[in-house]
């Protein structure tokens, strides 16, 4: 007969086992319980592929890294060298993750990437959770689509998507990826770089999408054309330039935005006046195309040009002479110097043009060492006149990434390269903080200080 204490040993060992198995059990089954209950609505976050390649940030919704194929990876944001790290990582592991803990374990995946896509990966959390038979009911079998036959997209409404089997935020998310396009979706190909449509979703939608296969060689010209949404149904008459303020050039086609650019032109580099049409055609709001429709209709009555009625014909050779006083460079300033007043200080005809389209394509210098930068400029006459020359730069129009117009963006120096990314990016994050941490991941360090002279 075994002895009493040895009994009791074994009794204890045996509710403990007992107790941990319950406690096991539980557990699994309140996860189970807990990913069925998961809502669809998972936040997604929205990006242009346009033109980006792999420098771009992703597009995120629900992903299983096991079914993603180079495009797929490089959409979410990864070189071709880290895809093909991935691919083969997964291999190495028997063809597929387990888990989110494999998947980071990658070192192509860097910690920030990881943080980035974890909420989005369809797998469980560790490798000893994924290996537990409580998953064995595939509690992150995707959703399927219902398609009801063959359909326009570039109609279809956020509850329209929602019906086919999208959440609310995926739906919205494909309606910002076509508003993003110039408002249709243009072609399959097109259609099909949106993330939010999976690789196994698309192949689902294609047989019953109205569009063309291919996307024509000019969409990015009808793209831009589209983006500025210009007014074409305006009745034109004569105005005066002068005498409009904000609603006036509202009710010529102008946003808000570039109207209060023309009369911050008018107020700042004018004088407050527009002395001839040519002075509107300037302002870099002011399109080629609009200003051919305005012309006809200019009709400037400056008090400049009543005042110049008025003088004599024994004043008018005391003003022609006014060029050939003596120009003080030390009280020139960079931002004002002429053409003739460049040529004076010794430059040549292509310098001088140099200078003064540089100046005008920017807005104005805000730092002499632009000026040092600018094409054709002899280098020691150059630094000369930054030595000799103030700068006053506090006429230059600056402007936060989030709210910078479109023109504008598009038509700076500096700018012109990333407009783009930054008119896509802050449709969803309007904040310059976000912008900037995003354009960081893509532009070199000169390119950004640069970009920040001119952000206020």
């Amino acid at each position: 007969m075994k002895p009493l204490a040895y009994t009791i040993r074994k009794r204890q060992i045996v509710g403990l086992t007992v107790f941990a198995v319950i406690l096991l059990g539980l557990r699994a089954a309140f996860y189970f319980w807990g990913s069925q209950q998961q809502p669809d609505n998972i936040p997604v976050q929205f990006f242009s592929l346009e033109n980006a390649g792999s420098a771009a940030p992703p597009l995120l919704s629900d992903f299983d890294p096991n079914t993603l194929d180079e495009k797929q990876w490089e959409n979410l944001g990864f070189s071709d060298k880290q895809t093909a790290t991935i691919l083969k990582y997964k291999k190495i592991l028997g063809g597929s993750f387990l888990s989110k803990e494999q998947f980071r374990k990658c070192y192509a995946v860097s910690p920030e990437k990881y943080e980035q896509l974890k909420d989005f990966i369809l797998l469980p959390e560790t490798t000893r959770e994924a290996k537990s038979s409580s998953y064995s009911a595939k509690p992150y079998r995707k959703k399927e689509l219902v398609i009801r036959g063959k359909f326009n997209p570039d109609q279809y409404t956020a509850r329209d998507w929602m019906s086919t089997g999208f959440s609310e935020n995926q739906a919205n998310a494909i309606l910002k990826y076509k508003h993003y396009l110039g408002g249709s979706f243009v072609s399959k190909e097109k259609f099909r770089e949106c993330f939010i449509i999976s690789a196994e979703h698309y192949q689902q939608l294609a047989p019953y999408l109205i569009l063309p296969e291919k996307t024509p060689e000019n969409f990015s010209r009808k793209y831009i054309s589209a983006s500025k949404n210009e007014k074409t149904n305006i009745q034109y008459r004569k105005f005066d330039p002068n005498n409009l303020d904000t609603e006036g050039w509202k009710a010529l086609g102008f946003s808000e935005k570039q109207a209060a650019v023309i009369l911050h032109y008018k107020d700042k580099k004018l004088k407050g006046n527009f002395r001839t049409p040519e002075d509107l055609k300037n302002c870099f709001v002011v399109s080629e195309k609009k200003f051919e429709e305005l012309r006809p209709y200019i009709n400037i009555q400056s008090p400049q040009q009543d005042i110049n009625l008025n003088i004599t014909t024994s004043e008018k050779p005391a003003v022609a002479k006014t060029e050939m006083i003596p120009v003080d460079y030390t009280k020139t300033d960079l931002n004002k110097i002429t053409f003739a007043q460049l040529r004076a200080f010794g430059f040549d005809e292509k310098a001088a043009a140099s200078y003064l389209g540089f100046r005008k394509k920017l807005g104005g210098f805000v730092s002499k060492k632009q000026i040092l930068e600018t094409y054709n400029l002899d280098k020691n006459l150059a630094e000369k006149l930054v030595q000799t020359c103030p700068l006053d730069a506090s006429g230059v129009q600056k402007y936060s990434l989030a709210e910078a117009p479109e023109e504008w963006l598009k038509n700076h120096p500096y700018f012109k390269y990333s407009a783009d990314k930054i008119i896509f990016y802050r449709v969803t994050y309007p904040d310059d903080e976000k912008i900037w941490k995003f354009l960081k991941k893509s532009l070199k360090p000169e390119y950004e200080a640069r970009m920040r002279l001119y952000v206020k």
